[in-house]
């Protein structure tokens, strides 16, 4: 039997030796944003990173250019559980990482390094996997799609929030939608009776999807962006777009709401005499999170070991989406929040993007990542924990609150 107190001082010394480097790294990601599947530069700093900690590590893990895959196993090699410590590196267009994934990146690959340094004495075997395009491109979908977590008995990641550190909270299933109306060019002041206007289709879709608004539940959400709506003021236009995301807090109800807008999105084509093309995005159809309870409760109690308060989630949280709620649907997994700052600031903002780089927000995520550190060993040295994960997870499969793993 190892000693635990003596195997958790060397992770996290390991991880404190690596303090300016990591910090560094985060610096370097945040100074770079990379769009979903264009992350080159973050997926290869990370990469070498862990390459040059001890990982054996696989760029492009699963065909997919910019994810990665670090292995480090344990004393049976391939015996014993498999967690994964996933990272997040991708950053918004134009804003650049207003949602801080440069921290996410950090605080995976922190804990990755603290697990890393004590994993020979062990009987199970880490990976840390990097997720990209998380914005909106379902990294993690299609990682799934791809036997990328086929082996993997638990999952656990970080992200940053303001205001209250959180074990975990849900957040809203989604699919993110392209709608494009076409109809028929023609001069918009000399023959506007010759053409069909597609912008006028897309104008009635939005108008549509405000009237139906009244009739869904608090949490459903609808919004969207035009993306082409012509080319001139004096040229009708043939063919118009917009992108959309449509939520909810669970999937069967998210489901009926975009049969819902998809009605809608015909219905304007039938009102307006164009056509209609809805492109639902296979990627980006992200599950509600439904966090594993006993690895939650362990991340919270080395939280408050390291002197950072833990808060419970309210009902009335403002959440967003995630695809960690797919990879949460197929097997035991936790996305705590770690705040970097005690006021609230909003996310997907430009004041949470000079926060996230800022020495309180680093020093914070560093804390979060050594009790991730020790969350992980917590699985990989108590066959208990994983145990009533397992068990907690079986009982909400049987309920229809997670999918479970395809047979």
């Amino acid at each position: 039997m190892p000693d635990i107190a003596a195997l958790r001082k060397r992770a996290l010394h390991a991880i404190d030796q690596r303090r300016d480097a990591l910090f560094d790294l985060s610096r370097a990601i945040h100074s770079n944003p990379e769009t979903a599947y264009e992350e080159r530069q973050a997926a290869g700093r990370l990469a070498d990173f862990l390459e040059r900690n001890g990982f054996v590590v696989e760029r492009g893990y699963r065909g997919i250019e910019t994810s990665y895959r670090g292995d480090a196993s344990g004393a049976k090699k391939n015996g014993g559980p498999r967690v994964a410590i996933l990272a997040e590196y991708d950053a918004l267009a134009e804003l650049g990482h207003g949602c801080g994934h440069n921290l996410i990146a950090m605080i995976g690959t922190a804990a990755a390094i603290g697990v890393r340094e004590v994993i020979g004495e062990l009987d199970g075997s880490l990976a840390a996997i990097g997720a990209p395009a998380e914005e909106g491109g379902g990294g993690k979908v299609a990682l799934l799609r791809a036997g990328g977590f086929d082996d993997v008995d638990a999952a656990m990641m970080i992200h940053p929030t303001t205001g209250r550190s959180l074990a975990g909270r849900h957040s809203l299933a989604s699919n993110r939608v392209l709608v494009e109306y076409f109809g028929k060019a023609a001069h918009a002041a000399s023959q506007p009776d010759q053409g069909i206007n597609a912008l006028d289709g897309l104008i009635q879709l939005f108008n549509s999807v405000n009237a139906m608004r009244q009739q869904l539940r608090p949490d459903a959400r609808i919004h969207g962006i035009i993306t082409n709506g012509g080319s001139a003021a004096n040229v009708i236009p043939d063919r118009t777009a917009g992108r959309f995301s449509v939520r909810a807090l669970d999937r069967r109800y998210q489901q009926e709401v975009l049969k819902r807008f998809i009605a809608c999105a015909e219905g304007a084509a039938t009102a307006t005499g164009t056509t209609v093309k809805v492109t639902v995005h296979e990627n980006a159809g992200y599950e509600n999170m439904v966090f594993s309870t006993p690895m939650a409760e362990r991340w919270t109690q080395h939280m408050k070991g390291l002197g950072m308060p833990v808060f419970e989630a309210r009902d009335d949280e403002r959440v967003g989406s995630t695809d960690m709620g797919n990879v949460m649907q197929v097997l035991p997994a936790i996305h705590p929040y770690i705040a970097i700052a005690t006021d609230p600031v909003p996310g997907h903002s430009i004041a949470f993007r000079d926060l996230a780089v800022t020495q309180g927000a680093l020093d914070n995520a560093l804390i979060a990542a050594k009790a991730l550190a020790l969350t992980a060993l917590d699985v990989l040295t108590d066959p208990a924990i994983l145990q009533r994960a397992r068990a907690e997870f079986e009982e909400r499969r049987k309920t229809g609150i997670v999918r479970g793993r395809a047979s």
